[in-house]
């Protein structure tokens, strides 16, 4: 290869690398904007009496005064009062302002950043994280709200927020935890004046999907919702509204859908909160929101905080309704909860229970989705045998290689078999470079009298790839692999940073796959038909799935790492095979010459 063809290489590789980086810079992003519920993220004062030890600040963000019968919140100015409820599972705490849950710690999950367990005990992962508006608010301007402040009470069943408006209105939300990370939520809405009341349509935020950790820039937060069926999502790049995905458009401020939903999910990589309504909204509507900037203290050493960190807030929407005097027609609505980890086996069981078929949350629907659930399910499987998941992936991509090792075999043979015709096809194209046609005819002619199939050659890849989609699929929210270590790697979900090189991660195993990826290209025959400068490019075309993988999981480039080191073993062996063979006389295949037959005069 010459330079020029080596600069341009080098030149789209960084490209590759840096195309993000280099859009922020020629297009930066704008200001943060006021949020959509009219807040401006701001934290506010230290945490109150009562708050958990070590848990994140629960104060409230400074917020603007709504519209009269908006949808917008304003913290009321009255100091917040926080109950807290433990269960075996969470530690859940209820705030005064707005009556809801203010933030749920997953007492079995330690909090993970980067790749780097928190030592702490007392710092585990948490959801709603300071989220401007606790799950089951109720939005809808000052005749739903009044000031907003409830008053909270420990009950026999769980906690019970009130609040009386001024027009008689009376508001009660019971909270009863379950097990399995299920809590009921029971809201009644009564009138208990003497005239009737008019109420307008009301947002009742469920919940904020929040960043995982201060290192979260957000790719894999969404919220989803099952409906008529089938399972949708909305996430960043809706809101970003980026052309082709990269150049920045006109950010969209919410995202709303009409229909009668089974249940909606806020969630991140690893885990969520569902609500389940009894009684169906007519609406799910999503705001994307500016949160409070991280605590330093939650940075460790040398690595950076995402600057500004977003969530996205959904509310189901409920329509306007008149409540007579007497609470003769009072509004009562249900509510179950899940708020944990993305457990397929959990959610599953539960989505069985409750009919609504839970487990979409995880994506493992559709065609790729069979192949995810089997390999989650495979590797499940073994580490109930005692093997740790890294040794459960490499157990997998063994068992996977075994099972297409016949058709590896195949391929392998086949590509020797066209590299040995390749002079006789050249002579032949050559012959008839004046009629390509003919020329293309009499080729697959003379390989079909030999008996090989340019097709051969792609069959495995074309075999394995939705495996490979599958596992891609799978370990995106395989919650098992968080925190699980393998070597160097200190979090198989993550990338396996070892140090920073001028503020570029290092990540060993990326570059170990591209060194196996070089050494399978030099081990496998190239192509017939194809040109010098193509057999180059497909050299080094290693380099470029380095820069795709390179920030991608532990464990995806340990599967692809192992799956390479197998294929070259297998190569090696199918080539010592060959060779005792044709040694022993029993390997030779006589070319045959495919001669134009003689016209008849």
């Amino acid at each position: 290869m010459d330079r020029k063809s080596v600069v341009i290489l080098l030149v789209s590789f960084l490209l590759i690398i840096g195309w993000f980086e280099l859009v922020k810079v020629l297009y930066p992003p704008p200001p943060p904007r006021a949020l959509a519920n009219g807040t401006n993220a701001v934290a506010g004062a230290s945490n109150q009496a009562g708050a958990p030890v070590g848990s994140p600040n629960l104060s409230s963000p400074t917020l603007t005064a709504p519209a009269p019968g908006s949808t917008q919140w304003t913290a009321p100015k009255a100091e917040e009062q926080l109950l807290i409820l433990d269960t075996a599972d969470v530690r859940y705490t209820f705030t005064s302002h707005g009556g809801g849950l203010k933030l749920a710690e997953l007492k079995h999950f330690p909090k993970i950043v980067g790749n780097r367990k928190v030592t702490d005990p007392s710092r585990v992962v948490t959801l709603n994280t300071k989220a401007p508006v606790a799950a089951m608010t109720l939005l809808g301007g000052e005749a739903i709200q009044g000031d907003g402040l409830f008053t909270l009470a420990k009950s026999e069943k769980g906690v019970r927020a009130e609040k009386l408006l001024p027009t008689g209105l009376r508001i009660v939300k019971q909270f009863t935890p379950g097990t399995n990370y299920l809590m009921q939520v029971s809201v009644w809405l009564e009138n208990t004046g003497g005239q009737a009341i008019s109420l307008p349509a009301q947002e009742w935020v469920f919940a904020t999907a929040t960043p995982i950790n201060p290192l979260d820039k957000g790719p894999l937060m969404k919220v989803s919702w099952f409906e008529n069926g089938s399972s949708s999502s909305v996430a960043e790049s809706y809101f970003e509204n980026a052309t082709l995905g990269c150049f920045p458009g006109t950010p969209r401020k919410e995202h709303e859908v009409v229909g009668k939903f089974a249940w909606a999910a806020a969630q991140n990589q690893f885990f969520t909160i569902v609500a389940v309504p009894k009684q169906p909204p007519e609406k799910l509507v999503t705001h994307r929101i500016a949160l409070p900037t991280h605590d330093p203290a939650d940075v460790p050493e040398g690595d950076k905080a995402f600057p500004s960190p977003f969530g996205f807030q959904s509310a189901f929407v409920y329509p306007g309704q008149a409540l007579q005097p007497g609470g003769t027609n009072a509004v009562h609505r249900e509510f179950a909860l899940y708020v944990g980890p993305k457990e397929y086996q959990t959610l599953a069981r539960l989505g069985k229970q409750m009919n609504n078929e839970l487990d979409l949350i995880m994506d493992y629907g559709g065609f790729f989705g069979f192949f995810a659930k089997a390999l989650l399910l495979s590797m499940n499987g073994l580490h109930s045998f005692g093997l740790n998941y890294a040794w459960c992936i490499i157990a997998i991509t063994v068992i996977i290689k075994l099972l297409f090792w016949p058709l590896t075999a195949i391929s392998t043979r086949s590509m020797k078999r066209m590299s040995e015709l390749q002079p006789q096809m050249k002579a032949i194209q050559e012959k008839y470079k004046e009629d390509p046609s003919k020329g293309q005819q009499k080729t697959m002619e003379f390989m079909r009298e030999q008996k090989v199939n340019p097709m051969a050659g792609c069959l495995p890849m074309v075999v394995q790839f939705p495996v490979f989609i599958g596992f891609y699929t799978m370990l995106q929210s395989c919650m098992e692999l968080r925190g699980e270590s393998f070597l160097w790697a200190h979090d198989l979900s993550q990338e396996d940073t070892v140090t920073y090189l001028f503020g570029f991660p290092v990540n060993p195993l990326p570059i170990i796959m591209a060194v196996t990826m070089f050494w399978q290209a030099r081990l496998t025959p190239p192509s017939p038909g194809m040109d010098p400068m193509q057999q180059k490019i497909m050299k080094y075309m290693p380099m470029m799935f380095v820069a795709i993988l390179y920030r991608f999981s532990a464990a995806l480039t340990l599967y692809w790492t192992v799956q390479n080191l197998l294929t070259i073993l297998q190569t090696k062996l199918t080539k010592l095979n060959d060779e005792k063979k044709a040694a022993a006389g029993s390997n030779a295949i006589p070319i045959k010459v495919v001669a134009d037959k003689p016209k008849k005069k």
